[in-house]
């Protein structure tokens, strides 16, 4: 049997580096007495999270192995973030990755343009591996009885790390005392003001809602509300007093991990995806649990959150569609998702690996459970991002121009509910 060295790379964008090299079969293979069968060659290619890379590379070599005898495996790895997925294909479907990895709130979107492939590779074992046709991951990715994504992680949603130096768990219960605690030893708690994946937790926590339409083309919101037990206005003045308290500091995902790391910051509240950063820095007093309650017109108020999951999905126009989902369904697999959780510290979503000792242990998991009952799934039409964003950074810097809050209200609701295009 003849042997090359057949080479997996590592694609972003124009940039190609070099993954270790496998050694595959090609050209004949032959058993004693049997003729010589020449093997198929297959090109699949995958988009990953950068952090991600690594273990689809791990896994991509394991199903090379696997399949040896059956195939020769030219696989590509692009970097390709899970918050971007949609965008990337819709702009340009018919060069999708064969395999991509995405958050839940993007599957309507690629499932209605016809993007994603029916997975009948294993489909019901899937299913039943993610807690079986009735949980709520498997309804999500589910349409007229039919599987179009392997579930990959739960609890795509955020807590409130600390530090057990400064804090004991009856400090973190209230943001007040978080916000006072880190002014008084001159640090910082911090969340990200100009994310509307973090501002939602004041306003639903106050009781305003924000939702999709049935038809998915516009959201409806209510944040600018005058009438209601707490009122819009009340919301952006408690934000604007948080803001103001010299104990915060509004900072992004890599910022946020390099002030924990400097020491600048002993709170703050994030997901767990950063977990392995903040323990690391830490060390014995890491800690986590669910987000405090803030006040909001003199009265204690629980933070609410969103909450979602991360799938991976097979292209609808792959030319390899069968090998794809064989591919996906090793990366998405019990030992998978066990790997990502020990790599990212993400909990699994197949039932047995998230029941596991070592999931259950983590306080990144523990947090994620005491969350939960305040936690919503993600359903937003894209207007609200940038509209959120906008007013959230305005709040953070103090509304510096001294804007009427209401205006300010109407404004960013007015372009929330805008229809999305």
């Amino acid at each position: 049997m003849k042997l090359t060295k057949v080479k997996s790379v590592i694609d972003n964008g124009m940039k190609l580096i070099p993954a270790a090299f496998c050694l595959v079969a090609v050209g004949l293979l032959t058993g004693c007495g049997e003729q010589a069968k020449e093997l198929p060659t297959v090109k699949l290619s995958i988009w990953a999270d950068e952090r991600m890379i690594p273990l689809i590379q791990e896994g991509i070599d394991e199903f090379q192995e696997l399949h040896k005898d059956e195939v020769i495996l030219e696989c590509t790895i692009s970097e390709e973030g899970e918050d971007t997925c949609r965008d990337t294909i819709l702009s340009d479907p018919e060069h999708a990755a064969d395999i991509f990895s995405f958050a839940d709130d993007q599957f309507d979107d690629l499932y209605n343009n016809g993007i994603l492939q029916e997975i009948s590779e294993d489909a019901d074992a899937v299913v039943s591996e993610s807690g079986g046709a009735d949980s709520t991951v498997c309804k999500l990715v589910t349409k007229d009885g039919k599987l179009y994504a392997y579930p990959q992680t739960a609890g795509n949603g955020y807590y409130l790390y600390y530090n057990r130096r400064y804090y004991n768990d009856s400090d973190v219960a209230s943001l007040d005392s978080i916000l006072d605690i880190a002014a008084k030893n001159n640090k910082k708690f911090t969340m990200e003001y100009g994310n509307g994946w973090y501002l939602y937790s004041f306003f639903k926590g106050a009781g305003l809602e924000l939702s999709i339409n049935d038809e998915g083309t516009a959201n409806v919101c209510n944040w600018n509300a005058k009438d209601t037990r707490y009122t819009g206005v009340d919301v952006a003045q408690a934000m604007l007093d948080i803001a103001k308290n010299p104990g915060f500091v509004t900072l992004t995902d890599d910022e946020f991990v390099k002030g924990v790391q400097d020491g600048e910051i002993i709170a703050g509240i994030n997901g767990p995806w950063n977990s392995s950063y903040i323990e690391e820095a830490w060390g014995e007093d890491y800690a986590a649990t669910k987000l405090p309650a803030y006040t909001v017109s003199g009265d204690r108020v629980q933070m609410a959150s969103f909450t979602g999951y991360k799938l991976m999905g097979v292209s609808a126009m792959s030319d390899n569609p069968d090998w794809s989902m064989k591919l996906a369904r090793l990366l998405t697999s019990k030992e998978y998702q066990l790997k990502r959780f020990k790599l990212l510290g993400e909990c699994p979503v197949n039932v047995e690996a998230a029941e596991s000792e070592e999931v259950q242990s983590d306080p990144a998991v523990a947090a994620l459970g005491a969350q939960a009952p305040y936690a919503s799934i993600q359903r937003i039409a894209s207007p609200y991002w940038d509209a959120s964003a906008m007013f959230g950074v305005t709040i953070a810097g103090g509304n510096s121009g001294d804007r009427n809050l209401q205006e300010l209200l109407d404004e960013m609701v007015e372009a929330i509910t805008a229809d999305a295009q």
